[in-house]
């Protein structure tokens, strides 16, 4: 037996759910399964409940007790006839829930928390192909059929594959982690073979890869990875994931081929950073640390973290425009909303050398110093190199100061717009340790050790 056996045993034992976890889920799920449709014939809905997702395809991990229960309506249904409907159905079932909440992706459903497992009760049309569908979601029924016709003796290397991607910290395809999804990562054993195949085969990866099980894509992807749906030869599976997160994962497959090590399938513990260590940090590092933060929008993460991620590349670029160097970023979100820029300044001098034309191009040269002469420059027109140059005031000599007048003009999602348009605040440096959230400094400590 070599390393990688022992290690997987290893493993397996610890990840793979035992039987006592697998009857609980299974009872649990036909239990609701029978009562949502004995409700639906007592209302006199042609409507039947299935379960899918990692629960179904028996790739789930153990303590991970998430049951994904959709009630599929006929397809000839109104969007409107299946909202009505399909939350009532779900309200009545939650009814007996330890707690439950109505949440909102592309429809409104239902989470609800049954024994210690969390319930998502989801409306569906049950279409006759993927080609069809109504909403996102009913493409799922589909990935269930095709995994399960495939996936079978696959279970346990699917397993191993997400807790190494939970090692590396990019398992998640919501696009606040933009990371690997559950039915990528299926897809991908389904493809290589193995969890080994997998990583082996990740070595000749480049950006633009492209995987194509059923050979027949329709559309062209301009995505890191592309892994053509099966069910949908229009979709690409990985379309959520990052460019950073695929390349996590191709250098920590490398790392583990040549060193095989059991601890590439734990998931580090952050300890949130405490005020002396940012301290201690900043001090080290010589650097500045600028945070913006305001209340976060109302809405889904699939919702806000785009529209901050589009917030943190504009503001990104206008701090570079102003001449602050930005060495890293990055966003956090709960029920405030905070991007934090580390620069390698956040003061500059009061003045900037300003380039002119040329000196033979006399008419621009002419204009260049009538409009820099007396109280418009720090200095006198004068030439450097063939050019001329003049020494200006800077608008913004503080990074905090062009935050505070120009966020508003940056690049904004529709939602973050209104929400700073009413109030935001920007911090500088020991300032940031105003913010005592447990999450936030956790955050913290990744950013600094990434």
């Amino acid at each position: 037996m070599n390393n990688i056996d022992s290690i997987r045993i290893s493993i397996l034992s610890r990840i793979k759910p035992h039987d006592p976890e697998k009857q609980k889920l299974s009872a649990l799920a036909e239990s609701l399964i029978r009562r949502i449709n004995a409700i639906g014939r007592d209302m006199g809905l042609d409507i039947k409940a299935i379960l899918v997702g990692s629960s179904a395809r028996r790739t789930w991990l153990s303590g991970e007790h998430d049951l994904d229960i959709f009630i599929i309506f006929p397809p000839e249904a109104s969007r409107e006839y299946l909202e009505k409907n399909g939350l009532s159905v779900a309200r009545k079932i939650a009814e007996e829930a330890q707690r439950s909440e109505e949440r909102y992706a592309e429809h409104p459903y239902i989470n609800a928390v049954f024994d210690g497992f969390e319930v998502d009760l989801v409306p569906a049309f049950g279409v006759a192909s993927a080609a069809e569908i109504k909403s996102a979601v009913d493409r799922t029924p589909f990935h269930n059929e095709y995994v399960l016709s495939r996936i079978k003796g696959l279970e346990d290397d699917v397993l191993l594959l997400k807790q190494f991607l939970k090692g590396c910290g990019v398992y998640g395809s919501d696009l606040k982690t933009q990371g690997f999804s559950g039915y990528l990562v299926e897809l991908l054993v389904i493809n290589y073979g193995s969890f080994v195949h997998v990583l082996e085969a990740s070595r000749e990866w480049r950006p633009g890869m492209k995987i194509d099980i059923e050979k027949h894509a329709t559309e062209v992807h301009n995505d890191p990875l592309v892994v053509v749906d099966p069910t949908d030869p229009a979709r690409n599976v990985s379309a959520a994931l990052s460019i950073d997160n695929l390349c996590i994962f191709m250098d920590k497959a490398r790392e583990f081929l040549n060193a095989p090590d059991a601890s590439y399938f734990s998931v580090r513990a952050v300890v949130p950073l405490e005020d002396s260590d940012f301290k201690n940090i900043m001090e080290a590092r010589g650097t500045s640390l600028i945070a913006i933060e305001f209340t976060a929008p109302d809405v889904v993460e699939d919702v806000l973290f785009p529209q901050l991620h589009k917030m943190e590349d504009s503001v990104g670029e206008m701090l570079e425009r102003y001449d602050f160097r930005v060495y890293n970023s990055g966003v956090w979100a709960e029920k405030k909303a905070i991007l934090v820029y580390e620069l390698e300044s956040a003061a500059l001098p009061a003045l900037k050398k300003h380039a002119g034309p040329q000196v033979w191009m006399e008419e621009h040269a002419a204009a260049f110093k009538s409009r820099y002469s007396g109280s418009n420059a720090f200095s006198s027109v004068y030439i450097r190199n063939g050019k001329y140059m003049v020494e200006i005031p800077r608008k913004y000599a503080t990074a905090k100061k062009l935050l505070e007048i120009e966020l508003p003009k940056c690049g904004l999602g529709k939602h973050v717009a209104l929400c700073i348009k009413k109030e935001y605040h920007v911090l500088e440096n020991e300032q940031i340790l105003e913010i005592r959230e447990k999450k936030f400094r956790e955050f913290l400590r990744k950013f600094f050790t990434k």
